[in-house]
């Protein structure tokens, strides 16, 4: 909104004046939003009441046909004084003992509700009164009505008889009215009469378990034993759902076709008022409509450009006419001279073959042999007479512009200087010395900035930012979502505060942002040596984060090569005179710190000062010159790197870069006080202060840690070294700290998470009999399976030996740590750190989505509540009660590290030590950094976006170039080979244009649900062969007449209606399998749609990945899903000979073994439990099935219940089908591993806007269920404790100052890990899926994490 017509800056009455027009309008146009959003929600709620009556009037005329519902009893299905009750809660809260005063305001009064535990309380106490009432009057008419029935029929009606069998035992159907034979999967001989079933295995042993499977029919009552479970009708088969499959426009990542929908654009309206003096502009803002799965884009202004087709062309804004005369020259072209292929070579046949060898793997595998047999020799313009005097040096001369044609210079080639920094003598009289650093190589911003808005890849760039809205399927509301740059608080804030400054003199382009990321982390080019490099990586958030974390997407733009300090600055060091050794060490800091923002000097120069504050005027993919203002946003780094761009000391009293929050109060994670030191106490530069300081260490001959020096930077860890960002960016109005964003990678996994892990194995050694429960946890371990295509990596090695562990290997251990650890501590603290486990799985998982809604931001601050309450509980009770010491590699670490430091010492004295008391330390950044990641990820989205590991990735093609150089000047050859690859890639992108061919193909064939190879016949499988082969198996009992049940079933295309229809042995002969023959197949594909809109396939093999998940087909169920284990995939041609021309048809059907959830375990997000199957018993017909594959939602990971152990409950000891790894029996249970990948996190919840919305539904309602079930949930006792932690809080002091001197003993060795077998290697293969692998930090961390 832009008011014209006074001038705030002449009078304050102006000022004062448009305040207030501004606050009156504003203030309207809210209060009629309430007005609005009041009564949507009320008639959403009588909506959703009215459909809840009626389902339960529709279920009371199924139960009692006849009875007559005007009755005494029609009361129980009309909801009396809903409507007042509504009301009265819109004004007041509604709680019994809560005295919270009227409120007309429905916000205030949501916002009320969710922190009142008394409303909380009662709310859960009423539901669950409902409940009990409804259940009780369900049970007594259903009792009424079968006894009736029963009597009319003369059927024998019989209490629960148990069936005795090993282990697990089945219960008799109340009704004695037939055999039950319905499969899980598909319905199969079924009488239709009236009667009452249950499938329920419970167990009588302590060592066997209570399984539940409910298999009822139409017309069928599920009655429990001793009434421990609700009666509710249920499906005998699983449900059928339609997966969403987002059009073009709404796929990640490749958003590049049109888009059908209309969009309108959207213009608010604002009341009408006469206000003197002032002209209201209503700025022309746009939203799109709602795509099919709802999302929609909100611009706050309309984009005259859009990448991903998503706006039709019309209803984008008409851009000035652009001065193409003046700008389109080849001087203002940063890639002039170049042409397409064969460029710069004579011919296609040396640039296909020079192409092949500067691109992909330098170790030539197998693949890259094809390649060249493919790409160069194969090709249609290859040819051998071309190869004539070819000279490889020639040609890599050529490409470095030492010769050839049309020598070309690109205005972002590598540049080299020489950096001098400034060494202090502490001496009044002496001036300070120089000292060069030789050789930083770099590349200009501005001109990388103009390359990179000129290459082809510029086409995908996003110049207008936008708000991502979405709108529930389950219940409309809408609500904001997350996940990119430049859809973030922060880009939005950005183009906002550039369209509120003046233009340039004369200009009317547009004006729109580049989006700058850096990443920057020193890393070893080789296993063995010293070989280091020191990158900084730039990428343009205007690109998709799904295509700049893609290594070889050639969005990762090398600008620099930071010099380490030579080691020869020590001789300058050992000639200054009163110099101590801390006072060498502190200065070695000094200069590094020094070096690091001087090189940064070079790169913030003037062009891009001026560029910042002016723009650049560049010609963009549409052909249409902007003027480009750059702005930086991000930079990630590790930690050490943290504090060299920072400027404050490593390991100080205040070690937060963003804050100034005390160390010694880290531990008040997750409190309202933390919240409120965070907030009040964010850094900002103070650049006098440090300019004094200085004159004090170069003019007054004070030394870099003196007292004097300390006492004038004052608290916050600060250093006297200027900060280069603050010093040039800071008078634009830049946060020199805000763009210091969290580092999941090293901050969590191989930081917090590494830290407690590392602790519980202390614990196991503390135990009684500690080096055998290390072993057995090392054992189980080993047997958790392998999960998808590396998403969870098998476990060889002993796992708490930690040895050369990546991040992703750290992960990994995260995700399937509850099974592994339960049962190794007694049994008080095994409870705790079960539910400590799983809730910092659940905050992994939601802290790594690459999709965020504001519910599930609201989910993400909830959890890291009651992630840190659990983490001091395990502090103060589990911890306190058993003494830890270090572990054997911590032992052995500390050594070598002593050794190092005491060279020429008494070396055999430094490794006799005993092992030294270890505590559990929170205070420590990378557990303070967790509550920064809700801030984080509203400002730059979410986390995938800027994380370390996208740096870490780009090490790859650095550690590629290093075998190819001759080691003397290793930037220097870097630069040389990076400079090729990019050329060769700026050629082919010039070919690109010519051609007009797409960036990157779309994936194909990943629209179907499935994929089975029916084409492949090589494994033919005669029937009654196989039933030979198999006999007295109880895996094949009735296999063929279950097939052709299920065959009959899919041919007639029977709906759930008919899951207790039976077929006749004429309607079965009537299915001719061709040859009695079907065909094995190894492996099927099973495409979804992920959470994040991308579509994506898990591959099921009945050797290695054999479980799956499909939809529970219970009525009312308490969990979503119902598991299987696929035994095997068929296909095979069948006739039905029926009435009518008989056709062939080709059915895939899977063979399963089904599972059961166990009745009594309770488990899901408010019990902090993983949900946990077993094999239904061999005994029960519905024990093996046949199942469509179309069911198929995803392939499951399931984890031994190692704490059960090993035994044949459910099937008998022995060699059979159903166990195809030949093992003699069965695990007794497993656990469904839920924090496998994202995906499959966010199906256990309802909030993937991906998923289907049958799903989603299914999901929440099992959620609702649970809480009811769980009254005393979490959320209430951690609203109690934010309230009472809002009281004063007492200076840390007692045992806090016990802990706080703990702190300076862990500190270094909890924050840093100096063991170098710790860490991995950067070329280990990593992928970049939906759980892109994560690599250790393998530098030599005691070059780099010094104490500055």
């Amino acid at each position: 909104m832009a008011l014209d017509g006074i001038d705030p800056d002449e009078d304050d009455e102006d000022l004062l004046f448009m305040q207030l027009s501004i606050d009156t309008v504003y203030a309207s146009y809210a209060a009629a939003r309430n007005r609005v959003r009041q009564y949507t929600q009320l008639l959403t709620l009588l909506k959703r009441e009215e459909g809840l009556w009626a389902e339960r009037v529709e279920k009371a005329k199924y139960a009692l046909p006849d009875y007559n519902h005007h009755s005494a009893g029609m009361h129980l299905l009309r909801p009396p004084g809903v409507l007042f009750i509504i009301i009265l809660l819109m004004v007041s809260c509604g709680a019994l003992r809560c005295s919270w005063t009227k409120q007309t305001d429905f916000r205030g009064l949501e916002k009320h509700r969710t922190t009142c535990k008394y409303y909380h309380k009662e709310s859960r106490l009423a539901a669950e009164k409902r409940r009990v009432r409804a259940r009780e009057s369900s049970s007594q008419n259903l009792t009424s009505h079968l006894r009736i029935n029963a009597a009319s029929n003369h059927c024998n009606v019989t209490p629960l008889a148990p069936i005795r069998s090993t282990g697990i035992r089945s219960l008799k159907p109340i009704a004695q009215c037939g055999p039950m034979e319905c499969l899980p999967s598909e319905p199969i001989n079924r009488a239709r009469t009236a009667r009452a079933s249950a499938l329920i295995l419970t167990s009588e042993d302590s060592g066997a378990f209570d399984i539940a499977m409910e298999d009822t029919t139409e017309g069928c009552h599920d009655v429990s034993d001793s009434g421990q479970h609700p009666s509710r009708r249920t499906r005998g088969i699983p449900r059928s759902f339609n997966d969403f499959l987002p059009a073009d426009e709404e796929m990640n990542p490749s958003d590049s076709s049109g888009n059908s929908a209309s969009t309108l654009p959207e213009i608010h309206s604002l009341p009408q008022r006469r206000i003197q003096r002032v002209i209201l502009t209503l700025r022309d803002s746009l939203q799109s409509a709602f795509t099919t799965i709802g999302l929609c884009r909100k611009y706050p202004r309309r984009p005259s450009y859009e990448p991903d087709k998503f706006i039709p062309s019309s209803l984008l804004a008409t851009t000035c006419p652009t001065i193409a005369d003046a700008l389109d020259t080849q001087a203002h072209d940063p890639l002039h001279g170049v042409s397409g292929p064969p460029y710069p070579f004579l011919n296609m046949t040396i640039y296909r073959l020079m192409t092949w060898m500067n691109s992909g793997s330098h170790q030539k595998s197998e693949a890259e042999v094809s390649r060249l047999v493919k790409d160069v020799i194969q090709a249609e313009d290859f040819n051998l007479k071309d190869l004539d005097q070819f000279s490889v040096r020639k040609s890599l001369r050529v490409l470095d512009n030492n010769g050839g044609k049309g020598t070309v210079t690109f205005p972002d080639d590598w540049l080299e200087t020489d950096i001098t920094i400034e060494i202090p003598t502490r001496s009044k009289d002496d001036p300070s010395r120089s000292f060069s650093i030789l050789g930083f190589h770099y590349r200009p911003l501005v001109a990388v900035i103009r390359a990179a808005f000129a290459d082809v890849q510029a086409g995908a760039y996003h110049l207008f930012p936008f708000q991502r809205i979405w709108k529930d399927p389950l219940d409309d509301h809408q609500e904001r979502v997350f996940d990119e740059l430049y859809s973030s608080d922060s880009w939005l804030q950005a183009q906002d505060n550039l369209h509120r400054q003046p233009r340039e003199p004369g200009c009317t382009l547009e004006r729109v942002i580049a989006g700058l990321m850096f990443f920057s982390d020193a890393t070893h080019l080789a296993t063995f040596g010293t070989a280091k490099a020191w990158p900084l990586y730039l990428y343009f958030g205007n690109l998709t984060k799904y295509a700049r974390s893609a290594p070889k997407s050639g969005a990762c733009h090398i600008v620099g090569f930071f010099p380490s300090l030579p080691d020869n600055v020590k001789d300058v060091f050992s000639t200054l005179h009163r110099i101590s050794k801390t006072g060498m060490a502190a200065l070695h800091a000094h200069c590094r710190r020094e070096l690091f923002h001087a090189c940064w000097k070079h790169l913030l120069d003037a062009e891009f000062i001026h560029a910042y504050r002016h723009g650049i005027v560049l010609r963009c993919p549409d052909g249409v010159y902007r003027r480009v203002f750059p702005r930086i946003f991000t930079y990630s780094a590790d930690y050490p790197e943290k504090v060299l761009i920072a400027t404050i000391k490593d390991m100080g009293s205040c070690t937060c870069p963003r804050c100034l929050v005390p160390k010694a109060s880290f531990d008040l994670l997750g409190l309202f006080r933390d919240l409120q030191d965070r907030l009040a106490n964010l850094r900002a530069y103070c650049l006098e202060s440090v300019i004094m300081a200085r004159s004090f260490i170069y003019n007054g001959g004070n030394t870099v840690n003196g007292s004097k020096v300390q006492a004038t930077l004052g608290e916050g860890s600060w250093v006297p070294t200027v900060n280069t960002f603050a010093e040039k960016l800071g008078p634009l109005g830049f946060d020199a700290f805000r763009m210091l964003v969290v580092d999941f990678m090293h901050e969590c996994e191989l930081g917090t998470w590494k830290a407690l892990f590392t602790h519980l194995i202390r614990l196991l050694y503390a135990l009684p009999g500690g080096d055998r429960l290390v072993a057995t946890l090392d054992n189980r371990f080993r047997h958790v399976p392998s999960y998808g295509h590396e998403v969870i990596r098998k476990f060889t090695n002993n796992t708490s030996e930690m040895k050369r562990l990546a991040a992703r290997d750290f992960e990994d251990i995260l995700q399937c740590a509850m099974p592994v650890f339960e049962g190794l501590f007694p049994e008080d603290h095994d409870a705790l750190i079960q539910t400590l486990l799983y809730r910092f799985a659940q905050w992994h998982a939601l802290a790594k989505l690459r999709l965020h809604s504001e519910t599930t931001l609201t989910v993400l601050e909830k959890t890291f509540k009651k992630l840190t309450r659990h983490l001091r509980k395990f502090r103060d009770f589990t911890c306190v009660t058993f003494t830890t010491v270090e572990l054997p590699r911590e032992k052995a670490a500390r050594e070598r590290k002593a050794n190092r430091e005491r060279s020429g010492a008494d070396i055999a004295d430094a490794g006799s030590g005993r092992r030294k008391n270890k505590k559990f330390n929170m205070n420590t950044y990378k557990f303070h950094a967790m509550g920064d990641y809700v801030y984080s990820i509203r400002l730059f989205g979410t986390t995938d976006s800027f994380t370390s590991q996208i740096g870490e990735l780009a090490h790859r093609a650095l550690k590629a170039f290093y075998p190819l150089i001759s080691k003397l000047d290793t930037p220097a050859q870097l630069a040389k080979h990076e400079r090729r690859r990019r050329v060769l890639r700026r050629v082919a992108g010039c070919d690109l244009h010519s051609t007009e061919q797409p960036l990157a193909d779309s994936p194909i064939g990943l629209n179907d649900h499935h994929y089975i190879p029916t084409l492949c016949r090589n494994n033919p499988l005669d029937l009654f062969g196989f039933l030979r082969d198999h006999d007295n198996d109880p895996a094949v009992a009735a296999f063929i007449p279950k097939l052709k049940d299920h065959v009959l079933y899919r041919l007639q295309n029977l709906n759930i209606s008919y899951c207790d229809h039976t077929f006749t042995d004429a309607e079965r002969n009537s299915v001719i399998i061709l040859n009695n023959r079907l065909y094995s197949v190894q492996t099927m594909q099973v495409r979804y749609t992920t959470y994040d809109l991308r579509r994506e396939y898990d591959t099921i093999n009945p050797r290695t990945y054999a479980d799956i998940m499909v939809l529970s087909g219970e009525t009312k169920p308490r969990h979503p899903y119902w598991y299987a284990r696929v035994l095997g995939i068929y296909h095979m041609d069948v006739w039905l000979n029926s009435e009518g021309p008989m056709r062939m048809r080709q059915i895939e059907v899977l063979f399963v073994r089904w599972m059961a959830p166990l009745i009594d375990h309770q488990s899901g997000m408010s019990y902090a439990r993983l949900p946990k199957v077993a094999f239904v018993e061999d005994s029960d017909r519905d024990a093996f099935g046949f199942l469509n594959p179309g069911q198929v939602i995803r392939s499951a990971h399931l984890i031994p219940s190692f704490a059960s152990g090993r035994g044949t409950s459910s099937l008998r000891h022995g060699k059979s089908f159903a166990r195809q790894s030949g093992d003699l029996d069965d695990w007794e249970a497993y656990y469904v591993g839920i924090f496998a990948d994202r995906d499959m996190f966010m199906r256990y919840t309802h909030y993937g806007i991906g998923h289907p919305t049958v799903i989603r539904e299914l999901a929440r309602d099992c959620a609702d269920a649970e809480l009811v079930d769980n009254p005393g949930s979490e959320d209430i006792e951690d609203d109690e404790e934010w309230e009472n932690d809002i009281r004063p809080h007492h200076s840390v002091g007692g045992d806090e100052g016990e802990r706080e001197g703990d702190v300076s003993g862990d500190d270094e060795e909890q924050e840093y890990d100096d063991d170098d077998e710790s860490s991995a290697e950067d070329d280990e293969v990593m992928g970049i899926g939906e759980d892109m692998d994560e690599e250790a930090d393998e530098d030599d961390e005691d070059d780099y994490m010094m104490s500055f």
